[in-house]
């Protein structure tokens, strides 16, 4: 179980330092308009910066996939969501120093982990039934076209829409990933799971592109943070029988609820460039370094 905790814990430092360079070029391009354009991920892939962060994407996603076999949905995600964590600390060497505050979310994310770790029950890949994972599908279907509809939205409300739609789509690569009991070639091309992940994880980095460019990070990462961590772990917990050692449950709640809201805390660094234009409060913001 610990070996899996490790998974994925390096899932969530690969993802923090994809989060990084990701940011970084989609400030960089052009935006296409009011709405979601599905043309920006060609702008923004043709900057090497994201293409380094496509790659250690993939890389994260194939450790969060050994870790998904043998832990809980909760215990995952909310390592996922140490990230941004990562995304923070990282920010530290690009010129940008953190305050205590940031320093505290920092600290905090690894307590709660801590008390996951603790309280998670070892799981394997769970037996769902043909409905399950067309439910997905369906469920798949339906962000995407809610992910292009944003633009007709107001205009404050689509970037954490769009965030919180990006989350949700990446919550549905978790469960994916949770679901496949067979990694046999043929198996795969026969598993309605493994499309479901290529789609929403497709849908769910043009979401979150376009949420980079359509309003306030810090919101849009907020949005996010919570639709991939909230929504898997309910579904892990309802439908596909995930549970915490016995007597845990308080340290497993108090942990994932922890880990949560300390991401929350350092969501303003899923935008590294405005995290350096944005004004100071007292000692506990992040300004840039001397």
């Amino acid at each position: 179980m610990w070996w899996g905790l490790l998974c994925a814990l390096a899932a969530a430092l690969a993802y923090g330092l994809a989060s990084v360079m990701q940011a970084m070029a989609a400030q960089s391009t052009p935006g296409g308009g009011e709405g979601v354009d599905p043309r920006l991920l060609f702008r923004v892939v043709s900057q090497w910066r994201f293409m380094v962060g496509i790659a250690l994407d993939l890389c994260g996603f194939g450790v969060q996939l050994a870790a998904l076999q043998v832990l809980p949905l909760f215990v995952v995600q909310a390592a996922l969501a140490a990230s941004l964590a990562v995304t923070a600390v990282a920010a530290r060497f690009l010129g940008i120093r953190l305050g205590r505050r940031e320093w505290a979310a920092v600290g905090a994310v690894c307590v709660g982990l801590g008390l996951l770790g603790l309280s998670a029950e070892s799981e394997g890949a769970s037996s769902v039934s043909s409905g399950f994972r067309w439910g997905l599908v369906v469920a798949t279907a339906v962000l995407v076209v809610i992910g292009l509809s944003a633009g007709l939205a107001p205009k404050r409300l689509r970037a954490p829409l769009l965030g919180l739609v990006a989350g949700l789509s990446f919550g549905v690569v978790a469960i994916s990933g949770r679901i496949i009991d067979s990694f046999k070639p043929i198996d795969l091309l026969t598993e309605p799971a493994v499309y479901t992940a290529i789609v929403a994880g497709a849908s769910a980095m043009l979401f979150f592109a376009s949420a980079l460019q359509r309003g306030s990070i810090t919101t849009a990462t907020a949005m996010l943070v919570v639709g991939e961590t909230v929504f898997p772990a309910a579904v892990g917990i309802l439908a596909l029988g995930d549970r915490t050692r016995h007597g845990f449950v308080v340290p497993a709640a108090a942990g994932f609820a922890l880990a949560i809201a300390a991401a929350l805390a350092l969501a303003r660094y899923g935008e590294l460039s405005s995290t350096e234009e944005s004004p100071p409060s007292h000692e506990s913001s992040a300004s840039p370094a001397p």
